[in-house]
């Protein structure tokens, strides 16, 4: 059975175009793996700290001699570092926020890059043989030709935190433009069925490994 680790990040709920593209990114996931398993992580609902002096004297000790106190710590990164491990397929939707990911997947990302589990301790990545997806929308767009593609920092943080772990098959859907839909311009139906082509494909190319 494929398994697929949804990681929303937006607060907006409804009115999020990075959730609406995951939903018509999972529709078509859906269609494509009817015996699927689908794990939903939202960091919207999710009680993320950020990284702290307990949390790192218990990354930095031995498992062998944590104590409750330490355990406690590395608890809810434990539980996001098993959700990723066990998953196939690694979604992450989010917003850019100042032309970078916003401070809850940040801090996902935090929790998740562990010494020993998904990042080997010669600095090679041990999250392999699966696929991410990253899907982003954006106030501006950062396609080519675009004045402001070199602030697309969103995209090569994530590129490259992706990478360090492990993935090699990481492919990008980019909602640039999404203000229209704030501003009243176009519809959140209209502006997701312009992705509509690249999400689905997302969704049910396979894996390529490299």
């Amino acid at each position: 059975m494929t398994k697929i680790l949804i990681v929303e990040t937006s607060p907006r709920g409804g009115k999020s175009v990075s959730r609406a593209m995951t939903q018509r990114f999972l529709s078509a996931w859906r269609n494509a793996h009817p015996d699927g398993d689908v794990i939903e992580r939202d960091l919207a609902e999710t009680p993320l700290t950020f990284v702290t002096a307990p949390w790192l004297q218990a990354y930095f000790t031995p498992p062998a001699q944590h104590t409750s106190e330490m355990k406690e710590s590395l608890h809810l990164s434990d539980v996001l570092v098993a959700e990723l491990v066990d998953a196939d397929h690694l979604v992450i939707a989010t917003p850019v926020y100042n032309y970078n990911v916003p401070a809850a997947l940040k801090a996902w990302i935090d929790h998740i890059v562990r010494k020993g589990i998904t990042l080997g301790l010669d600095g090679r990545g041990l999250v392999t043989g699966k696929k991410a997806t990253v899907i982003l929308a954006s106030g501006g767009s950062y396609n080519e030709g675009s004045p402001i593609r070199d602030r697309d920092v969103a995209t090569q943080y994530l590129k490259l935190i992706l990478g360090v772990i492990g993935f090699t098959d990481i492919t990008f859907v980019a909602g640039g433009g999404a203000k229209a839909v704030d501003l009243g311009e176009e519809t959140m139906e209209g502006f997701v069925a312009s992705l509509a082509s690249e999400l689905n494909d997302a969704a049910t190319v396979e894996t390529v490994l490299v």
